[in-house]
């Protein structure tokens, strides 16, 4: 599989900022090392162009991020203190998304190493997300002609309150949210579809939910690409996450997913989204379990896409990888 991973995904934080940064060095290294990826799997992204990031942000916003002119208020909103290294992972990570979209289209699976920001909005950061990646992927592939219609599933234990405002209903994609009822964000916005779930859910409850949506959401969306944020802070014991889904639960949920999407046809996109275990290397840990069940759903080539552009060269010629 290949996917788009930047070493400036990584940047400095405070020492007792609560953000995991250093997962992100930590998953391209599990990934490595158990053979999910190989070097030359990865596919470095450039950042995507301000003109890009217009697609979905508004100009003042940009421009307040570009010049580090953003209030104390706004700053403490994002949940991550503002540097020029900040914005430049932010934007990397948006074309990582972009890449990775490119990608699943030609392959029919492909990862960005970072991504789904789903707390973003429009005119603000939020949440520890600065930027949109995936609402910017999709904009974007519908310019270009690639696509119609795109569908994200988002399984992070927050709402993807962000990407619903970005996308909402007429923009030729569907959100699919299910999220702790009671957690962060506190005022939620409407997704095509919320489903709302009760602290303390295990892997029995949650899984019955999602298989009981999953079906009907594939077929409402028609999409040609679903972005999937495997968010794992879920797990039990996650420092925001307040659900007591296990490693055993996550494996299932992952290969639901995966099984569904595959079988419909849909390229398929995976992205990271949020995780907050202990240390950020078993965060990472957790991360890697939905490239451990890729492994095994897509073992086989999809027939869909044979023949299409397979090569990185292939798809810079084609102006597809351009930010």
């Amino acid at each position: 599989m290949r996917v788009s991973y930047s070493p400036d995904y990584y940047v400095e934080l405070p020492p007792d900022h609560p953000f995991p940064m250093g997962k992100f060095p930590a998953f391209k290294q599990i990934l490595l090392s158990e053979g999910l990826i190989q070097e030359q799997d990865m596919v470095e992204p450039e950042e995507a162009s301000w003109a890009t990031l217009e697609l979905v942000h508004t100009p003042d916003y940009l421009r307040q991020l570009r010049d580090g002119e953003m209030s104390r208020s706004a700053e403490r909103r994002m949940g991550l203190p503002w540097s020029p290294a900040l914005v430049r992972r932010s934007r990397l990570a948006v074309q990582g998304t972009a890449n990775a979209a490119q990608m699943a289209l030609a392959d029919g699976i492909a990862a960005n190493l970072a991504g789904g920001t789903h707390h973003a909005f429009p005119d603000h950061a939020e949440g520890f997300c600065v930027l949109n990646d995936v609402a910017i992927a999709i904009r974007l592939l519908q310019r270009q002609g690639q696509i119609e219609r795109a569908l994200i599933i988002d399984l992070d234990v927050h709402q993807g309150n962000g990407t619903a405002a970005a996308l909402p209903a007429g923009s030729g994609a569907f959100t699919f949210s299910m999220h702790g009822a009671r957690n962060y964000p506190f005022d939620k916005e409407s997704s095509s579809l919320d489903v709302p779930l009760e602290d303390g859910l295990t892997d029995e409850d949650y899984l019955s939910e999602l298989e009981h949506h999953l079906p009907s959401v594939l077929d409402r969306a028609r999409a040609e690409i679903v972005f999937y944020l495997a968010g794992v802070d879920l797990a039990a014991g996650d420092r925001y996450g307040r659900l007591a889904l296990t490693r055993a639960g996550l494996h299932r949920r992952d290969h639901t997913v995966l099984q569904a999407v595959r079988e419909h046809g849909a390229a398929t996109v995976l992205l990271m989204s949020g995780g907050y275990a202990s240390t950020p290397e078993e965060t990472a840990d957790l991360h890697a379990i939905v490239h451990r069940e890729a492994r095994t759903v897509f073992s086989t080539p999809t027939s869909k896409y044979t023949g299409r552009a397979t090569h990185v060269g292939e798809l810079a010629s084609q102006g597809g990888l351009s930010p």
